[in-house]
Parts: C-alpha cells; sequence; structure tokens
C-alpha cells in the first residue's frame, strides 16, 4: 500500500515540477533570475530520486516564494536550490 501512496506522490511532485518549468518559463523576469530558477528546478528534480517527500516540499516552497514575487536576488553562485 506504502508504494501506491509513493507512486501518487511521484505523479503529482513531476505534474507540479512540469507546471513549475512553465511558469519560470514565462516568467518576465531578467534572463538571470530565470536561469537561477531553472537552476533550483532542477536541483529538485533530481532530489526526487533519493528524497521525494522533501523535493515535494522544496518545490512548494519555492513556487510559493514565485508566486509572492520573492525571486533570487543572488544570482551569481548562491545556494542548492533549497529556497
Amino acid at each position: 500500500m506504502e508504494r501506491d501512496g509513493q507512486l501518487e506522490l511521484y505523479d503529482r511532485v513531476a505534474a507540479r515540477l512540469k507546471d513549475a518549468h512553465r511558469t519560470v518559463r514565462e516568467l518576465q523576469v531578467p534572463e538571470d533570475v530565470r536561469q537561477a530558477l531553472a537552476r533550483k528546478l532542477l536541483v529538485i528534480t533530481a532530489a526526487t530520486k533519493r528524497d521525494l517527500p522533501g523535493a515535494a516540499r522544496r518545490l512548494e516552497r519555492l513556487m510559493a516564494d514565485v508566486d509572492e514575487g520573492r525571486l533570487p536576488s543572488d544570482v551569481t553562485g548562491g545556494r542548492d536550490g533549497a529556497s
């Protein structure tokens, strides 16, 4: 039964990642900000392989920040996408 829950979560995270990438692509922001957000999404995508629930939480936090206009200001390096 737990495996079914994991598959459902994977499906939800995969769909949310797809939406998140589209949202970031369509943002009217400087290219360096868009690239920083895309890198964060790639880090979260990679994290799904080892910590699916944690990646889901990180994705929700990142997209909440984007929705509220809290965008990366330090795009020269920064952290690993763990907003």
